[in-house]
């Protein structure tokens, strides 16, 4: 489960054997959990994060969004 970026209490990852998948990434809070796509940017699901908290995660995953795609394809990377 690598960890790409932690950015105050959310923690920013994907799962060692979703290579199958699209590129996204993963995000917790505490007890919350989101998947956002990354190409484009889109909310995948979302389990107890508000509306409002849901938003600015978009907006940070937006503006990570190399990041998160270069560690994707790195990571996944034959």
């Amino acid at each position: 489960m690598p960890t790409v970026l932690k950015i105050g209490p959310y923690r920013f990852f994907f799962f060692s054997n979703e290579n199958g998948e699209p590129a996204h990434i993963h995000i917790q809070r505490d007890k919350m959990l989101a998947k956002f796509w990354l190409k484009p940017v889109s909310l995948a699901s979302s389990v107890r994060f508000s509306p409002k908290e849901l938003r600015k995660l978009e907006q940070i995953v937006s503006e990570n969004r190399p990041l998160f795609l270069e560690s994707w394809n790195e990571y996944f990377s034959d």
